[in-house]
């Protein structure tokens, strides 16, 4: 029923001046819409992610967001270490860190928290 639709990621901040100069400054991601100052619309890739303001932000303790970046993920963190992103360290069965990376099982994994507290990933090979 939903296998041919696209699917957004919706992430809860606090603060959307903040969040903007993250997710715009920081990450490099392009607005394409705004809503009543309550909604920013960001595309990434072939998607879109909803950044959105609730008092409900960053109390999710899992994962909310994933991009795939291939060999490009040592890059990546990087050019956001250089940004000032502190990268998460995670006891992972099978996984061995590697800097700020996660290695094993023929992946390689790299999580940070957005201002608000909201677990990203960067998944690469």
């Amino acid at each position: 029923m939903l296998a041919n639709s696209n699917a957004t990621a919706n992430l809860a901040v606090k603060d959307l001046a903040r969040a903007k100069t993250f997710y715009e400054g920081t990450l490099g991601l392009k607005q394409v819409d705004e809503m009543a100052g309550d909604l920013i619309v960001y595309k990434s890739g072939d998607t879109v992610i909803n950044v959105y303001r609730s008092e409900f932000a960053g109390t999710n303790k899992a994962t909310a967001l994933t991009w795939t970046v291939g060999s490009e993920i040592g890059a990546i963190v990087q050019a956001l270490k250089s940004k000032g992103v502190a990268f998460e360290h995670y006891e992972m069965p099978g996984l061995a860190l590697e800097g700020d990376v996660h290695a094993g099982y023929g992946m390689k994994v790299a999580w940070f928290k957005d201002p608000d507290g909201n677990i990203l990933c960067l998944a690469g090979e």
